[in-house]
């Protein structure tokens, strides 16, 4: 690949076009200064100088340019006073042939004496002519070596500048064309490799790291998606090898109609099983998809009464005591059908684990951050390590071998908090568990 097609280095071209533009705009308001600035601060002194040996009485004025004038009086070293025909009466200046004298600055050559100077003169009311002048011959060459400096700087910057665009987009070419190498492995398969960094801290290394996160986020998915597919089939194969094992032997034993419903009825029930966890994963993966631009202000107490009137006959015949305590009226954005979904789950799992005696309570607050939801049961809880990995799909505790269920509450739970930007977390509440939803208040 060429290097003058790469974008990096089209980009370094138009730096260094704009680099020399602002180059060039240096170096002209340099030469401004140099020569405009400095031509009016002397224009304004000889202005000042003349005026004020023009009102000085004639043999003053006299006197000033022979005795003081012509040792570089007031910064002026160049005079002279002409009568009205022109002949020279004091000063160091012969009259110069196109010299006006009108009170205005003007830049004169004297070839009598070899001089570029700035003059001014004036008419005297006596009929004699005034003009003072200043060597400019130093100005002029301050300009030529400022113009000549600036011609002999000017392309080297230029230069400098080209050759460092062009090691910078060397540079970086060898560092994209390694990553280019790293994501073609990883496109075939290798998701092992990741993006190499350089250790500038710039913001390419930046994007890398980035974009290596993000890789070990997608492993990570995989993995699970691997560790979800192999539960499914798990969980799928013993009601589906129940419901085959069934038909197969009533195929070759059942003789009545009456068996032959009994056998379908067991095969339907172990449909459903199977039934009832994919729909499951279903429904966990379209709220993971959902957005939020359906979400509404929802009050949380109005959930917390509905859960609480629908679970309260349940947990009174495992003989729960069961109870809610309200200490704030909350309100959220978000969708009131998942929530009430991701309540009724956390509740369920709590009537349905601890054991009769015990209890359940609704617990709804206020946070630092915004409402806060609790669950509070008196059951067997969740050890710390294993505190994290409930919210998995198809993870179950030793504590909820025994019961039936396939795994995916917590999950549905975990999607549904995760899609309203809340955190769910869960503690211990010696005995039992406290689930805990942290919510952001509606504005």
């Amino acid at each position: 690949m060429s290097l003058i097609r790469l974008p990096l280095f089209r980009l370094v071209l138009i730096y260094s076009g704009l680099f020399a533009l602002s180059t060039l705009l240096l170096f002209a308001f340099i030469y401004w200064q140099t020569a405009v600035v400095e031509t009016q601060r002397v224009d304004e002194q000889l202005l000042h100088d003349a005026t004020y040996l023009s009102h000085l009485q004639p043999d003053s004025l006299r006197d000033a340019i022979d005795s003081r004038v012509m040792p570089d009086f007031r910064r002026v070293p160049h005079a002279g006073l002409f009568s009205a025909e022109g002949s020279r009466l004091a000063g160091n200046l012969p009259l110069p042939q196109a010299m006006e004298f009108d009170g205005k600055v003007h830049r004169v050559e004297v070839p009598d004496v070899n001089l570029t100077i700035r003059a001014v003169g004036f008419r005297l009311p006596d009929g004699t002519r005034l003009l003072i002048g200043r060597n400019v011959e130093s100005l002029d060459n301050l300009q030529v070596v400022v113009i000549h400096a600036l011609e002999l700087g000017f392309v080297p910057a230029i230069l400098l500048a080209l050759g460092a665009g062009a090691l910078a987009s060397l540079r970086t070419r060898r560092q994209l064309q390694m990553v280019h190498e790293t994501a073609e492995r990883i496109m075939k398969g290798d998701l092992r490799e990741r993006l190499p960094t350089h250790g500038g801290g710039d913001d390419l290394d930046r994007l890398v790291v980035s974009v290596n996160h993000m890789l070990d986020e997608i492993s990570r998915l995989m993995d699970d998606m691997k560790a979800v597919g192999d539960n499914i089939a798990h969980d799928l194969r013993t009601p589906l090898t129940r419901v085959r094992a069934r038909l197969e032997r009533a195929r070759d034993t059942v003789s009545t109609l009456e068996e032959w419903h009994e056998t379908v009825d067991r095969a339907i029930t172990g449909l459903d099983q199977a039934l009832r966890l994919i729909t499951a994963l279903l429904r966990i993966g379209e709220i993971e998809g959902r957005r939020q631009a359906a979400f509404e202000p929802v009050a949380m107490e109005m959930i917390v009464r509905e859960i609480a009137e629908l679970y309260e006959p349940f947990a009174e015949e495992r003989g729960l005591c069961f109870g809610i305590e309200i200490s704030e009226s909350a309100t959220i954005l978000g969708d009131r059908d998942l929530l009430c979904e991701l309540v009724s789950n956390l509740v369920g799992n709590a009537v349905k684990f601890t054991p009769a005696g015990g209890s359940v309570r609704l617990v709804l607050g206020q946070g630092s951050g915004g409402p806060v939801l609790q669950v509070i049961d008196t059951g067997p809880g969740v050890p710390p390590e294993q505190r994290e990995l409930v919210f998995k799909r198809f993870y179950r505790s030793d504590a909820s071998r025994s019961v039936e269920g396939y795994g995916l509450g917590l999950s549905l739970v975990d999607a549904i908090a995760k899609l309203h930007g809340f955190m769910v977390t869960v503690e211990d509440n010696r005995p039992g568990a406290v689930f805990t939803l942290r919510c952001g208040r509606f504005q």
